[in-house]
């Protein structure tokens, strides 16, 4: 299959469509992680529908002294990852194709949620994120869209917005694809030292430490609410030589599910560590959210939840997340 580079609006316009239009959002600079979406994109549309990749460096979510200038731009490398995975069509504009007119003076705002955690880090990147989706999605009109589930706010932005604005789309997020020592695949990692690179790793490995630490608490209480009196379920416990799980089990049991400051304290004692070793990790923010508007949760939390990561090491600015489940049946 060989594949085809439209550059403007009625070039995509014009063409031909058959089956469902399953379309990914990319900034270019392509990896294993975009490879991911354009895979599940390809068999979620079918061999009748087609994928439709886009590429574009959207300057209105770049803030004053970020990398807009410096993000790569690799258009022939990423037509190469595209026809691999599976595109049948890149959609490469212009800015001035995008925005003839400059930029807009009519945008999507983000609201509440979009001032949290990355809006906080980035004023008026999600608002420049939205305006931008919410073009590229009138102008490719698909049927479903893939996003990557590292960039969880703005996934979630994207599907509020669809859900609030009445956009005719199905919005799908596809997990985190990992290197094999745990670094999320992000096209900023290209600009890390090796040494960078070390300290870098922590992010994930703070994720890891909080998902480890929410299974031992989810285990402990799904332990102790299986034995009915709080007296049995110590002697119980014990009797099999468990007397400090017991104590444990007692403890969750007596506190509310979940236990998310333990989780939140698991992690940030990997990132603690981090900042002190050579070169340092500089914390931008851990949170441990709701994934419905991204505020933090509190011990007596239940349901699905977002423990999210973004530091600086060096001049790189990276982030990370891990879904988790606060309270699930035992």
């Amino acid at each position: 299959m060989t594949i085809t580079l439209q550059r403007t609006a009625a070039e995509l316009s014009a063409r031909a469509r058959a089956g469902r239009r399953a379309v990914v959002m990319t900034m270019g600079a392509l990896h294993e992680g975009h490879a991911t979406l354009i895979r599940t994109a390809r068999e979620v549309a079918g061999p009748d529908g087609e994928v439709v990749v886009t590429v574009f460096v959207n300057p209105l979510q770049f803030g004053k002294g970020e990398d807009l200038d410096r993000y790569p731009r690799t258009l022939d490398a990423d037509l190469k990852v595209c026809e691999q995975a599976g595109a049948d069509v890149v959609f490469a504009p212009s800015v001035e194709e995008v925005y003839p007119g400059g930029e807009p003076q009519v945008r999507i705002t983000a609201g509440p949620m979009g001032e949290r955690l990355e809006g906080s880090s980035r004023p008026g990147h999600f608002d420049g994120m939205l305006t931008v989706v919410a073009k590229l999605l009138h102008l490719t009109r698909p049927d479903v869209a893939f996003f990557g589930q590292k960039d969880a706010q703005q996934l979630a932005l994207i599907r509020r917005m669809v859900r609030d604005l009445n956009f005719g789309v199905e919005i799908v997020g596809v997990p985190t694809v990992r290197e094999e020592d745990g670094l999320a695949l992000s096209s900023r990692n290209r600009y890390l030292s090796p040494k960078e690179r070390r300290t870098a790793l922590a992010l994930s490995r703070a994720l890891f430490a909080g998902r480890d630490r929410h299974a031992a608490q989810e285990a402990l209480r799904a332990r102790a609410l299986a034995v009915p009196a709080t007296h049995a379920r110590a002697e119980a416990l014990s009797a099999i030589g468990e007397s400090r799980a017991a104590a444990d089990a007692h403890a969750v049991a007596q506190a509310v599910p979940g236990a998310a400051s333990a989780v939140r304290a698991a992690a940030r004692l990997v990132l603690d560590e981090a900042a002190r070793v050579e070169p340092p990790l500089e914390l931008d923010y851990l949170a441990l959210v709701d994934p419905a508007d991204f505020t933090e949760i509190d011990d007596d939390f239940t349901g699905e939840a977002v423990l999210a990561v973004a530091a600086r090491v060096g001049t790189t600015r990276l982030i990370d997340n891990l879904p988790l489940t606060f309270g699930a049946a035992p």
